[in-house]
């Protein structure tokens, strides 16, 4: 960031959707930012929805909530990117990509336009993809264009976990890394509850941790998504607090390790795309990508993810 006078910790958020709205709810309940703006072409939902946030002003921490247009990028921390087409049921993240690039070939310059130094974070899906493309449109630096990536994923994954081992989610440690959809990949030998590896513990306290049951929660979080949608139409609350959860590790320069998508730039041989590890990220946005200790088999997964989100990358002619 440069000394740019902006203030300190104003979020926009382009897209006043399910997501985009959950997420700027999401921001007010947390007392997160002193300023958010949301911005959507539909400015009757976008009224609707704000005066809707506005009525419970009373109720949390002080915050500015108001509409907004691509204007209020100029002095924005962050911009979260919710805008695009919807998922359909029985759709495929990656069968939204040739519907959602024409979005962010129109919104990237607008936003580029009025600010070089905020840190924009994609959430729209195929989240990697779009990141991608977010990055190569807007020729800001890697560490400035992040996607929330697998931090709901790795959510899902912690919260099985913990039923299946019944402790707390926050005890649990353990990541989905790779593409944010089919192509996932579980981080088994790095999860664990309180430093002792996640089948150590199952042994210790008698559950049943055979590799069908590992297989069940895991495709229990990748196909997550689809049940939620089939069942009421879009995920929105546990998403915006994925995001919500990105924000203030940058705003508040935790250097928080976090599972979020970013430029691959060698990690694993893997070169030119953008996927999810645990990162570290701060005010700067980006600030390492951290590369663990995996398996064989999970760095194929990982290759094989990467390979994956390459080949649609070439669809689009990036």
């Amino acid at each position: 960031m440069t000394d740019k006078d902006f203030i300190s910790d104003k979020v926009s958020i382009i897209g006043a959707g399910y997501v985009g709205a959950t997420t700027a709810y999401a921001l007010m309940l947390g007392g997160v930012t002193s300023e958010i703006a949301l911005i959507d072409i539909n400015e009757k939902k976008l009224a609707g929805e704000v005066l809707d946030l506005n009525h419970g002003i009373s109720f949390v921490p002080q915050v500015h909530l108001h509409a907004g247009t691509y204007e209020d990028c100029e002095n924005s921390n962050i911009v979260i990117i919710t805008a695009g087409v919807g998922q359909k049921p029985g759709e495929t993240r990656i069968d939204l990509l040739k519907r959602n690039i024409d979005v962010f070939r129109q919104i990237i310059p607008k936003v580029v336009e009025r600010n070089e130094d905020c840190i924009i974070l994609v959430v729209t899906n195929p989240v990697d993809i779009l990141t991608y493309a977010a990055l190569k449109i807007s020729g800001l630096p890697e560490s400035q264009v992040i996607g929330s990536g697998t931090v709901l994923d790795s959510a899902r994954f912690k919260y099985l976990l913990s039923k299946h081992c019944n402790v707390a989610p926050h005890d649990v440690h353990a990541y989905i890394i790779g593409e944010h959809g089919d192509t996932e990949v579980p981080a088994w030998s790095i999860s664990n509850i309180a430093g002792i590896p996640i089948e150590e513990f199952c042994q210790r306290c008698g559950r049943n941790c055979n590799q069908e049951r590992k297989n069940r929660i895991f495709e229990e979080v990748k196909y997550s998504a689809y049940h939620i949608i089939e069942g009421k139409g879009a995920t929105y609350y546990a998403v915006g607090l994925a995001v919500r959860r990105i924000v203030e590790a940058i705003l508040r320069n935790e250097n928080s390790v976090l599972p979020v998508s970013s430029l691959m730039k060698g990690y694993y041989g893997i070169e030119d795309v953008c996927l999810s590890l645990p990162s570290i990220v701060n005010d700067q946005g980006l600030a390492r990508v951290l590369e663990l200790p995996l398996t064989e088999e999970e760095v194929k997964g990982l290759r094989h993810s990467a390979e994956t989100l390459k080949a649609s990358l070439r669809e689009i002619g990036f």
